[in-house]
């Protein structure tokens, strides 16, 4: 039996774990190449939509069978924290969505999900999303952000939302919220470091640290655990000017050592590798690997969520005071189940245990 499931009926998780992010609703389906021609795309893309990508999201909708998915990175942890944990609102999502239908979609994807998503309303901008274009077992991504970059501060000042915050014992937000709103990440950030709890935070892309480093230098001093994949972690060293070739478990070291407000908690460095050893790097510690799984070329589906999937195993299991081996090992089960799956998705029941 999953340890996770046993904690199902404990009531004190709710609402114990708060993020913000940028909520898009994923529209995916199967289309033929021409599709993708038709809009100058190719297999595999990951592309910001432009007015001519425009027409795709109702297209998609109206002439195939589109499935709707809670999208956006910070949800897509949430929402696999949740389907671990197996008792709804343990986590409270911010991020700004339009006046829509697919606002209310994504509301009621977040709702079933088990994600407590506190959504900013903006009137004249529509909700954010993302076309999942599948063409056999190729992936095309195209995402028109929207009203999730309309997300201002004032939605964290308002009272049931300010409680959530300051009740919460566990913060996560990712790298691309720094494209957002800075000022909203400083302000959860202040408020973990006043209460003492953990404050999380991912790299989340190479031009993240190529475009947005004085933001996210600013918030570093804050951060408790950083995550990052092998890409991620060598675009912040090239950003910082530290050397080209440098090994990754140096860079980890080194973003350890970055200045940090609590002292008391020295930050920890959680680096993937893809198919090769997850990096647990702490403050005067050996590195520690823990291995991943590796999987027969059948059994991968799509590698798409597969970071963001390993955040959410992590937290399940940390927001329940386990070690941090387990919270890895949990990681790594929650991204190779979602590897074996379409886009950031689960099936069935999880089976994780912290043995």
């Amino acid at each position: 039996m999953c340890d996770s499931q046993s904690k199902s009926s404990n009531a004190s998780l709710e609402g114990i774990l708060v993020g913000c992010g940028n909520p898009l609703l994923d529209i995916s389906a199967p289309v033929p190449m021409e599709f993708l021609q038709r809009y100058g795309m190719k297999e595999d893309d990951a592309i910001l939509a432009e007015d001519r990508h425009m027409p795709i999201y109702h297209e998609l909708v109206d002439g195939y069978q589109a499935e709707y998915l809670a999208g956006g990175s910070v949800q897509n942890s949430f929402r696999i924290a949740q389907w671990i944990l197996g008792q709804p609102n343990v986590a409270v999502f911010f991020g700004c969505v339009g006046k829509d239908r697919y606002a209310d979609i994504l509301r009621q994807k977040a709702r079933e999900a088990g994600v407590n998503a506190h959504y900013q309303i903006s009137e004249e901008t529509p909700t954010g999303t993302c076309a999942v274009l599948i063409t056999g077992t190729h992936r095309s991504l195209c995402a028109n952000l929207a009203a999730a970059n309309r997300f201002t501060i004032d939605h964290l000042e308002q009272p049931v939302n300010k409680s959530l915050i300051e009740n919460a014992l566990y913060y996560y937000i990712s790298g691309f919220f720094l494209t957002v709103n800075p000022p909203s990440i400083m302000r959860v950030a202040a408020t973990a470091h006043a209460k003492q709890r953990p404050f999380l935070m991912n790299l989340s892309a190479p031009f993240i640290s190529q475009l947005f480093m004085q933001p996210l230098l600013d918030v570093m001093p804050y951060v408790d655990i950083i995550f990052g994949n092998e890409a991620e972690a060598k675009a912040f060293a090239t950003a910082q000017g530290w050397a080209a070739d440098e090994d990754l478990r140096e860079i980890g070291r080194r973003l350890v050592a970055l200045d940090k407000l609590n002292s008391a908690r020295p930050r920890i460095a959680i680096l993937t590798q893809g198919c090769d050893p997850v990096l647990l790097i702490q403050h005067d510690a050996p590195v520690q690997e823990f291995p991943v799984t590796r999987l027969a070329v059948h059994e991968i589906v799509d590698t798409n969520g597969a970071g963001d999937a390993f955040v959410g195993g992590f937290l399940s299991q940390f927001v329940q005071g386990k070690s941090l081996d387990v919270c890895i090992r949990c990681g790594n089960y929650a991204a190779g189940h979602i590897i074996k799956n379409p886009g950031c998705t689960y099936s069935g029941d999880p089976h994780f245990v912290d043995q």
